[in-house]
């Protein structure tokens, strides 16, 4: 569990690093404001996390709308040239 754990959390802070601090943050607050007895740091630690999550989910959403389909782009030619390529030689003789 811990290894899997480890997994997701790694891969969520590669994707958007940004939100992720602002969450993680934002937890931190709301865990010590809420065990220190602190009322104004645990609502200040649960509206950064809100913040967070909205941050993460309009990325989300911008993300979305930026993709549109395209058609595949091709480096080659669909067929085969009449032509073909000649051949590579050495003009130049090893001694």
């Amino acid at each position: 569990m811990n290894a899997a754990w480890h997994r997701i959390v790694k891969s969520i802070y590669r994707k958007e690093p940004i939100s992720s601090f602002v969450l993680t943050v934002g937890a931190v607050d709301a865990a010590l404001g809420g065990l220190g007895g602190s009322g104004s740091l645990l609502v200040f630690g649960m509206g950064t996390i809100g913040v967070a999550v909205a941050l993460r989910w309009w990325q989300i959403q911008r993300v979305q709308d930026r993709q549109p389909e395209t058609a595949a782009e091709y480096y080659l030619p669909p067929s085969r040239s009449e032509q073909p390529l000649p051949r590579l030689t050495s003009h130049s003789r090893r001694r």
